[in-house]
């Protein structure tokens, strides 16, 4: 007997099993298992597929993490299936848990970083060293987030993994937060990389609020040509610094840097094209939907979760703000040809490049001539160095 008559025959009665069969596969298909709270998640799935091929946020990202929304989220019977659980966090063994468990050891945020790292040019930040501290004034917004998710509720790990939103870095929360709050990692994932994509509609409002229209013109003088030794020496003696002052942020600066001294070397340009070309596409493509597939939604559609999506929007208002104030304050004590243009101090949050963009567009808006790019991706860079030492701090303060 085929396979065909075999189906033929259980649907039709002949086997024995009839009715009851066809009613046993009915009740084992997802149209049946499908609950509230899946169609839900599988929708938003849907819309950030929808806002990274229409609206460009954060496409590389967002496309990986919303399928894997949709997928994890896809109803089934558990004790049926062979393939094991989709449950990520809990169930038995499946290929979904095996990718996970790349995001839960810490694994994949590393490498991530290590991408970064080959294609980051810290040129801007050479140029002008002051830039820093625009980058270390928005990391406040983790730290404020941090106390204010202490005061709505959450516990010391699970509010210092809600405060490194504010860093605006997606690879530094999932770090974090894998290690100190990994049942709350999908969404703290979900809202770093939802208000990365949406920092040209969060922060021009604040940005606008900040400053008036003569801080907004200002020209910075032309950034100074930095040397080929300063670009190699900058990743090595980076490095040796952060670490004693961040032990717990080795494993992210340490590949940050060595992805940057890859690319400035001038001699492994094949090891840097890898880093940052097919090594980073494929951790970044496993660690989308691996995020994506933690987002059941028995877990995710909580109250807890609502408090961390508005803690997050908080936490990026604030950063913003910190980057735009500490600039109007440092140009009380700069000569005219120093100035800091205060819109600048927005890209402190490590959104790259997307926070210099904004900078850039918003200048430009007000003096047409007016280019803030370059001089916009020193705290920019800044940011992503800040944000990673921010995160070894609270694994060392608040870690195990």
């Amino acid at each position: 007997m085929t396979p065909f008559s075999k189906l033929a025959s259980l649907l039709t009665g002949a086997s024995g099993v009839g009715s009851e069969g066809l009613m046993s596969y009915l009740q084992n298909t997802g149209f049946l298992l499908m609950e509230p709270g899946n169609a839900v998640m599988i929708l938003l799935g849907l819309a950030m597929i929808y806002l990274a091929i229409r609206k460009n946020y954060e496409p590389l990202l967002l496309i990986p993490i919303g399928f894997g929304v949709v997928a994890g989220n896809m109803p089934y019977n558990p004790d049926l299936m062979p393939i094991g659980y989709l449950d990520v966090l809990g169930g038995q063994e499946s290929v979904f848990r095996l990718f996970y468990y790349g995001v839960k050891s810490g694994l994949f945020p590393p490498l991530v970083f290590l991408g970064i790292g080959a294609m980051t040019d810290f040129s801007a930040l050479l140029s002008n060293p002051k830039l820093l501290l625009l980058g270390a004034a928005a990391q406040i917004g983790i730290f404020v987030t941090l106390i204010g998710s202490l005061l709505l509720g959450f516990d010391l790990k699970q509010a210092a993994s809600i405060g490194i939103i504010g860093g605006a870095d997606g690879p530094t929360a999932i770090f974090l937060a894998s290690q100190l709050a990994p049942g709350m990692l999908g969404a703290i994932a979900i809202a770093a990389y939802s208000y990365m994509g949406l920092v040209p509609v969060l922060q021009p409002p604040v940005m606008r609020l900040l400053t008036i229209r003569k801080e907004r013109l200002i020209r910075m003088k032309p950034a100074r040509r930095v040397s080929q030794t300063e670009k190699i020496l900058f990743p090595i003696v980076s490095f040796i610094v952060t670490s004693f002052v961040a032990p717990g942020a080795i494993s992210l600066l340490g590949m940050l840097f060595f992805g940057n001294l890859l690319k400035e070397s001038g001699v492994t340009r094949r090891l840097a094209e890898s880093a940052q070309g097919a090594l980073n596409n494929i951790v970044v493509i496993i660690l989308g939907f691996s995020v994506g597939t933690s987002t059941q939604a028995r877990y995710f559609l909580t109250l807890d979760s609502i408090k961390i999506f508005a803690l997050g929007a908080f936490s990026f208002v604030v950063a913003t703000m910190g980057g735009v104030l500490l600039a109007k304050f440092m140009n009380l004590f700069l000569k005219e040809e120093n100035k800091i243009n205060p819109l600048i101090g927005s890209a402190g949050v490590s959104a790259v490049p997307i926070a210099a963009h904004v900078s850039e567009i918003i200048g430009r808006e007000y003096d047409p001539k007016n280019h803030l790019l370059m001089h916009a991706m020193a705290p920019n860079v800044a940011g992503v160095i800040g944000s990673a030492i921010a995160a070894g701090v609270l694994l060392s303060v608040v870690g195990k």
